[in-house]
């Protein structure tokens, strides 16, 4: 990524506190976020003891690195706002310090448009101009473009170690008003370590995507193990917020292509990316992938244009009555109730679209990450309604379209072993589950996992086999009734004309 000479771009070039002394008291100043983050500009504005540079507000979609530290706490100085409550910021905003604005991330370019939230003076990371005279705004654009237009002042920040990449990316050299050239490397994430609860946790999801689906992931340990389990896939799609190494892996196996997306056909979209230096070459003007807006990234008709769309989250907790968390504090990322519902309803609105949720039964700690209600929790998410289905080590829970009993079940059946019994007398004082609901200790550590398997039939039709669980009943019920009478006779040795609940429950209760 060398830097034409022959522009005059240069002529712009000025020292951060050349830029800085443009700054008056009580400006709002827009930042780049994640690899984008202008950290030059955003260091020098920090450690300023310029008297101009007082009560100043910052905003940021989210905060990723350690230039907005806790440790830096003169919060008279500058105030951020931001959208998404990261590791950088997350305790920042439970003492005050820091402003949260709660909403639908998708409208957030049409607020800035708007003006509701003032723009005065834009900070952007960018790429050297080409020979044309025209940068890239690299692997964040999320409302890098309604920043410049409402901003009076715009700064590039030039960094010849962010990749050139296309999509919405492009900006000519003539939108900045300053330029200065970054001192400080970007922003690079580690890849997640992968343990083996998580593992499998990622291999019970995968059994839930189909050749072509449309997927939207995030960051973590759980993604990085899921799009291990995608390998042997064919045709996947890409529509994300995020763009990992993960996600570089998944397209190099071959198996995404994108074709069978109807937006952006033929190439990954997201609008940032987030992983080491290894992601940020292979990204440098690599077509496969492009950048969008995060109004057209996450906007819920745009999702929904694709058939089959897959949105994958991780939660911190679950209950009984489908109610989700997401973490909060350091490796939260991205998570948050703002995106999910945009998500949500983009699956909703897909045709085949589905969304997953994914969590281990237990925390580090040893505590149980299904509860019978979810209390005194920050980053609550309430879209139950939108849940397809939760998935932890020890199975899946499909939760649409059943009933608040049939719910806590499936989530009782993959919670871990030992929290089950204390789940099913809790659920039953709560009057969710029937109060002769009856529970076999041994069968929860007992249950035969290790058996299940899927088979192929005529047609390509994939049928998956497991053992019998509790939450089985209501099928069982049905199946029952459509047996003939013979098959009543051979299977339970005697006529029976009815099979209520006491007696299903001791076939689905397998001692």
């Amino acid at each position: 990524m060398s830097i034409p000479e022959h522009s005059q771009w240069k002529e712009l070039v000025v020292t951060p506190e050349e830029v800085l002394a443009n700054i008056k008291p009580g400006m709002t100043i827009f930042l780049g976020s994640g690899v984008a983050e202008p950290r030059t500009l955003m260091k020098s504005l920090i450690d300023s003891d310029f008297p101009n540079t007082n009560d100043l507000e910052l905003v940021q979609l989210t905060s990723h690195s350690d230039v907005l530290s806790l440790r830096k706490r003169d919060w008279q100085k500058y105030r951020l706002k931001t959208f998404f409550s990261t590791w950088v910021s997350a305790e920042a905003v439970i003492s005050g310090s820091v402003d949260l604005i709660p909403g639908r991330i998708s409208q957030i370019p049409g607020i800035i448009k708007s003006k509701r939230i003032p723009i005065d003076v834009a900070f952007i990371q960018i790429t050297p101009p080409n020979e044309d005279g025209y940068c890239s705004l690299g692997v964040a654009v999320d409302i890098a473009r309604e920043a410049m237009e409402q901003a009076s002042l715009v700064v590039g920040e030039i960094n010849t170690q962010i990749p050139f990449t296309f999509g919405d990316t492009l900006v000519s050299i003539a939108d900045f008003d300053l330029l200065v050239e970054s001192t400080e490397p970007p922003t690079y994430f580690k890849r997640w370590p992968v343990n083996n609860v998580i593992d499998r946790v990622a291999a019970n999801i995968a059994q839930m995507i189909e050749n072509g689906d449309c997927l939207s992931f995030f960051t973590g340990s759980l993604f990085e193990a899921l799009c291990r389990h995608l390998v042997h896939k064919s045709h996947l799609g890409i529509h994300s917020s995020y763009f990992t190494d993960a996600m570089m892996d998944l397209v190099k196996s071959g198996a995404v292509t994108n074709y069978r997306k109807a937006v952006f056909r033929g190439k990954s979209i997201a609008s940032y990316a987030l992983g080491t230096p290894d992601l940020m070459a292979w990204l440098d003007r690599n077509p496969l992938v492009e950048f969008q807006s995060i109004e057209q990234v996450l906007d819920p008709t745009q999702i929904g244009r694709n058939p089959n769309v897959v949105v994958v989250e991780e939660a911190r907790k679950v209950d009984l009555l489908g109610r989700m968390a997401f973490s909060a504090g350091k490796g939260d990322i991205i998570s948050g109730p703002g995106q999910s519902a945009d998500l949500f309803t983009g699956a909703e609105i897909s045709r085949g679209g589905r969304t997953v949720i994914g969590l281990p039964s237990r925390n580090p700690q040893g505590d149980p990450n299904i509860a019978v209600m979810l209390r005194n929790l920050r980053n609550q998410f309430h879209m139950r309604e939108s849940i397809d289905a939760v998935v932890t080590e020890y199975g899946i829970a499909n939760l649409k379209w059943r009933t608040i009993r049939e719910r806590a079940q499936s989530l009782i059946d993959i919670a871990h072993p030992d929290d089950r019994e204390k789940l099913v007398e809790k659920a039953k004082e709560k009057k969710i589950l029937f109060a002769d609901q009856i529970f076999l200790p041994g069968s929860a550590h007992l249950y035969p996992m290790e058996i299940a398997t899927e088979q192929t039939f005529k047609g390509g039709l994939k049928v998956r086999f497991r053992a019998i669980k509790p939450s089985d009943e209501g099928a069982m019920r049905r199946l029952f009734y459509r047996f003939s009478d013979e098959t009543v006779y051979r299977r339970f040795f005697y006529p029976i004309t009815t099979m209520p609940h006491d007696k299903m429950q001791g076939y689905v209760n397998v001692d």
